[in-house]
């Protein structure tokens, strides 16, 4: 059963990534429409769209905006939102992220800190709140992974810091693999390439577009991006007013 289930599951990844890319095929520049008001929105590097992206629910998914600031993700062309903070995770911050939203959130909902059932509960939460997915830090127990995708009908992305578990976490529920293992992040995603060629991979794409290339190019399907604080925007934009005094 297990085979029959693996090999319908990909046929599946395989359907939805059809449609999307049929639909490029006849693909043309696109009318872009803006307002003054709306001009200084965040973008992404557009070095993430080299990658495939990956079809969640019917939507792909290139860029990920690592934030919980709701003002950026009310300003930026991120597909999706990667909010996961150092706290144990509460309900009441995943609610107020993915109301504030209008792109799929993917919530932090422990494996780090937050152990245990509590994890499970916080992610049936996530879930009925309408979170398009929920993350897991890499000390996650394979048990508690395993009750979580028993649990969930959302996908659970599972956070590595090296290759060598990563079988094991596909085992026990992973449908996403993120990984954030600093600047070896293109050496860890070949080495799971090599293990897996199908799963799903997100990754840092790391301080340049150069490295947001090296990423893409050793098998990253999706990026997280780290976009700048409020602060370090507004500074520039003080400086931008002070010098028109």
């Amino acid at each position: 059963m297990g085979i029959l289930k693996e090999r319908r599951w990909q046929e599946e990844i395989k359907k939805a990534s059809r449609v999307v890319y049929e639909s490029e095929t006849a693909k043309s520049e696109a009318p872009q429409i803006n307002t003054s008001l709306r001009s200084h929105a965040l973008t992404v590097p557009e070095e993430i769209g080299a990658c495939s992206g990956i079809v969640v629910f019917g939507k792909r998914i290139q860029s990920l905006v690592y934030t919980t600031d709701i003002a950026i993700i009310r300003n930026v062309n991120a597909d999706a939102i990667f909010a996961v903070y150092p706290f144990t995770p509460q309900p009441i911050i995943s609610e107020m992220l993915i109301h504030a939203a209008d792109v799929p959130v993917f919530t932090g909902v422990g494996g780090g800190t937050t152990q245990g059932k509590r994890v499970v509960h916080l992610g049936q939460f996530a879930e009925m709140q309408g979170a398009s997915g929920v993350v897991v830090n890499s000390p996650t127990q394979n048990i508690i992974l395993k009750r979580l995708s028993d649990n969930i009908d959302i996908p659970i992305i599972v956070t590595c810091v090296s290759a060598s578990d990563v079988a094991d976490r596909i085992h026990f529920g992973a449908s996403i693999i993120n990984v954030a293992a600093g600047s070896k992040t293109p050496k860890v995603i070949s080495e799971i390439r090599k293990i897996n060629k199908n799963i799903p991979i997100i990754a840092t794409g790391g301080p340049t577009r150069e490295s947001i290339k090296e990423t893409v190019a050793a098998g990253a399907n999706a990026i997280i991006w780290t976009p700048p604080t409020c602060s370090d925007i507004f500074g520039e934009l003080m400086d931008t007013y002070r010098e028109k005094k």
